[in-house]
């Protein structure tokens, strides 16, 4: 769109016009506009901006090479970069090329530790988990190609090497998918022309794992969480029962403060910043967990519910303790996030809805809760009995007419 640029227009009316998600304001009618200079306004940025300059390169083709936010720099500064840009062009240089040539030198951990992490922290709650994978086997592997030189063949070669050492078909994808985002990313920011992953075929295994407590089992575990004694111990298992009782994540728990706890109206409202989903999500309090809170002795001393005496800090793990407590209760292979499935089967199994089940745990998608569907089978025998029911008492007159 050709404009008449000014200091005026850039401070109070770079927005985008709506329904579009990007226009671009051209220099014109102004003794000083630069032909080809141009701002990028973006609907997800109101307010501010982008200069560049458009041009054509040796063979012809439409470059645009960025300048300036309109932010960091004033359009009189802008205007004056513009200047020089074509004059170099004019002269045979090619500001697009040379951005390439210097991508084309970067090496994929120069990369992922300069670029993609800074960025991931900022927009990933995972990003230590993609580290992680990184520093285990992506870096080794990967680390001093040039983006340029990673091939689909290498990540294929990769990916199958994984498995040939055993390691579970999730696991391999995990690596995988942090390579791929990386690459996109430097797809996206003009760094790599093309994603040798992009589209790549995955296992896609499903390796979830649920355990789910019988009657017995759980009468063995309450029997040791309402039982033992001891510092630490004891407070561990007040957290156990927290999350049998309520049905959330362990790190939910271990970061909730007293400030959201409402036992008036028996809810427990979790801020968006400590729940998976970015939103805000309100847990129910049934009496299990009300009578948790009641046995907890920090309100009013600290911010935090669950807070190990020993450091005055809230817990940032338990597991060493839980490894003796499903010991003592005789389930050895019963994880902590299985407290978390056992809830939600106590749930489908009651007749509740999946629906239900999925507000209350907080699933963002419904897909998620459908792991628990097949816990509803006897439900669903109830209610076919019902209809089994209503069978026989509409078969009984005629019965007796017969008679």
């Amino acid at each position: 769109m050709l404009c008449k640029l000014t200091n005026e227009l850039i401070n109070s009316s770079l927005t985008c016009p709506e329904g579009q998600r990007r226009v671009e304001l051209c220099d014109a009618h102004s003794r000083d506009a630069v032909p080809g200079l141009y701002i990028e306004v973006r609907s997800t940025s109101p307010g501010q901006g982008t200069y560049y300059l458009r041009y054509k390169d040796s063979n012809g083709k439409t470059c645009h090479q960025k300048i300036g936010r309109t932010t960091d720099i004033d359009l009189t500064t802008a205007r004056e970069k513009a200047r020089k840009l074509r004059s170099q062009i004019a002269l045979g240089a090619d500001p697009s090329a040379d951005k390439k040539a210097n991508n084309a030198t970067l090496t994929f951990t120069t990369f992922f530790e300069d670029h993609y992490i800074p960025f991931a922290k900022q927009r990933k709650r995972t990003w230590k988990r993609d580290q992680e994978l990184f520093n285990r086997r992506l870096k080794s592997t990967f680390g001093n190609k040039k983006l340029s030189q990673i091939t689909r063949a290498q990540i294929q070669t990769f990916h199958t090497g994984l498995r040939n050492e055993g390691l579970a078909g999730a696991t391999c994808d995990h690596f995988v998918k942090v390579l791929r985002r990386a690459l996109n990313l430097s797809v996206e920011w003009g760094m790599l022309d093309k994603n040798p992953a992009s589209g790549f075929k995955l296992f896609n295994e499903d390796n979830q794992v649920e355990n789910y407590l019988n009657d017995d089992q759980l009468q063995r575990l309450l029997h040791v969480l309402r039982t033992r004694q001891g510092g630490t111990g004891c407070t561990v298992c007040q957290i156990c029962l927290f999350l049998l009782s309520t049905g959330q994540r362990l790190n939910t728990a271990l970061q909730a403060r007293w400030q959201p706890i409402d036992r008036v109206g028996r809810v427990w409202r979790i801020p968006s910043s400590n729940s998976k989903s970015k939103k805000v999500h309100s847990v129910p309090l049934n009496d299990s967990a009300i009578e948790v809170l009641g046995q907890l002795d920090t309100e009013g001393e600290f911010e935090f519910l669950f807070i190990n005496r020993r450091t005055g800090q809230p817990y940032t793990t338990i597991y060493k303790v839980w490894e003796r407590i499903r010991a003592e209760a005789g389930l050895p292979h019963l994880r902590i996030h299985d407290l978390r499935h056992s809830y939600a089967s106590f749930l489908v199994n009651s007749g509740r809805t999946l629906f239900e089940v999925q507000q209350i745990l907080g699933h963002s998608q419904p897909q998620v809760t459908q792991r628990y569907s097949h816990l509803s089978t006897k439900t669903l025998q109830d209610a076919s009995a019902a209809a089994a029911a209503a069978i026989t008492r509409a078969s009984r007159p005629a019965d007796t007419a017969t008679e």
